[in-house]
Protein backbone atom coordinates (compact mmCIF):
# COMPACT_ATOMS: atom_id res chain seq x y z
CA UNK A 1 0.00 0.00 0.00
CA UNK A 2 2.96 2.45 0.59
CA UNK A 3 4.39 1.87 -2.94
CA UNK A 4 0.65 3.11 -4.16
CA UNK A 5 0.98 6.15 -2.22
CA UNK A 6 4.28 7.06 -3.56
CA UNK A 7 2.67 6.27 -7.21
CA UNK A 8 0.04 8.56 -6.33
CA UNK A 9 2.75 11.21 -5.03
CA UNK A 10 4.83 10.82 -8.18
CA UNK A 11 1.71 11.45 -10.88
CA UNK A 12 0.48 14.63 -8.96
CA UNK A 13 3.97 15.54 -8.84
CA UNK A 14 3.89 15.48 -12.90
CA UNK A 15 0.38 16.78 -13.46
CA UNK A 16 1.40 20.02 -11.04
CA UNK A 17 3.62 20.62 -13.83
CA UNK A 18 6.64 21.98 -14.44
CA UNK A 19 8.88 18.52 -14.64
CA UNK A 20 9.20 16.23 -17.25
CA UNK A 21 7.99 12.35 -17.40
CA UNK A 22 11.85 11.87 -17.82
CA UNK A 23 12.81 13.91 -14.85
CA UNK A 24 10.76 12.48 -12.81
CA UNK A 25 12.15 9.01 -14.02
CA UNK A 26 15.40 10.16 -13.15
CA UNK A 27 14.32 11.38 -10.03
CA UNK A 28 12.67 8.37 -9.04
CA UNK A 29 14.45 5.66 -10.80
CA UNK A 30 11.70 4.50 -12.99
CA UNK A 31 11.16 4.29 -16.93
CA UNK A 32 9.44 6.80 -18.64
CA UNK A 33 6.99 4.62 -20.18
CA UNK A 34 6.05 3.03 -16.57
CA UNK A 35 5.81 6.68 -15.89
CA UNK A 36 3.64 7.09 -18.75
CA UNK A 37 1.18 4.09 -18.38
CA UNK A 38 0.72 4.99 -14.62
CA UNK A 39 -0.36 8.48 -15.87
CA UNK A 40 -2.91 7.32 -18.69
CA UNK A 41 -4.29 4.68 -15.83
CA UNK A 42 -4.81 7.65 -13.72
CA UNK A 43 -6.68 9.76 -16.24
CA UNK A 44 -9.15 7.35 -16.94
CA UNK A 45 -9.88 6.78 -13.71
CA UNK A 46 -8.04 3.06 -13.12
CA UNK A 47 -6.37 1.58 -10.48
CA UNK A 48 -2.88 1.40 -11.15
CA UNK A 49 -1.77 -2.53 -10.54
CA UNK A 50 1.73 -3.60 -10.63
CA UNK A 51 3.26 -5.76 -13.46
CA UNK A 52 5.41 -7.38 -11.35
CA UNK A 53 4.50 -10.28 -8.89
CA UNK A 54 4.41 -9.43 -5.12
CA UNK A 55 7.51 -12.04 -4.52
CA UNK A 56 9.72 -9.52 -6.82
CA UNK A 57 8.16 -6.23 -5.04
CA UNK A 58 9.21 -7.81 -1.60
CA UNK A 59 12.86 -8.73 -2.32
CA UNK A 60 14.60 -5.11 -4.22
CA UNK A 61 17.59 -5.76 -2.00
CA UNK A 62 18.05 -9.45 -2.80
CA UNK A 63 17.78 -8.77 -6.45
CA UNK A 64 19.92 -5.81 -6.15
CA UNK A 65 22.56 -7.77 -4.32
CA UNK A 66 22.43 -10.66 -7.10
CA UNK A 67 22.87 -7.80 -10.08
CA UNK A 68 25.73 -6.76 -8.45
CA UNK A 69 27.25 -10.32 -8.09
CA UNK A 70 26.37 -10.84 -11.75
CA UNK A 71 28.64 -7.69 -12.53
CA UNK A 72 31.40 -8.75 -10.85
CA UNK A 73 31.11 -12.06 -12.17
CA UNK A 74 31.39 -10.54 -15.86
CA UNK A 75 33.65 -8.05 -14.97
CA UNK A 76 36.35 -11.31 -13.55
CA UNK A 77 35.49 -13.36 -16.61
CA UNK A 78 36.35 -10.14 -18.72
CA UNK A 79 39.63 -9.53 -17.00
CA UNK A 80 40.94 -13.69 -17.41
CA UNK A 81 39.91 -13.11 -20.81
CA UNK A 82 42.05 -10.07 -21.37
CA UNK A 83 45.34 -11.50 -19.14
CA UNK A 84 44.86 -14.35 -21.54
CA UNK A 85 44.75 -12.64 -24.42
CA UNK A 86 47.56 -10.80 -23.31
CA UNK A 87 49.79 -13.50 -22.11
CA UNK A 88 49.13 -15.53 -25.76
CA UNK A 89 50.44 -12.28 -27.72
CA UNK A 90 53.53 -11.29 -25.46
CA UNK A 91 54.77 -15.04 -24.62
CA UNK A 92 53.98 -16.57 -28.19
CA UNK A 93 52.07 -19.44 -26.39
CA UNK A 94 48.92 -21.17 -26.75
CA UNK A 95 47.35 -20.93 -23.75
CA UNK A 96 43.28 -21.82 -24.57
CA UNK A 97 42.72 -25.13 -24.80
CA UNK A 98 41.84 -26.10 -28.67
CA UNK A 99 38.77 -27.67 -29.77
CA UNK A 100 39.00 -31.40 -30.62
CA UNK A 101 42.21 -31.54 -28.27
CA UNK A 102 41.60 -34.74 -26.17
Amino acid sequence: MGQEKSRKEVIEEYLRGGVSLRGLGRKYGIKPATLHRWIKAHRRGEEIESRRPQAMVEMPKDVRRLQRELYEARLEAKLYKTMVEVAEKELGIPIRKKSGAR
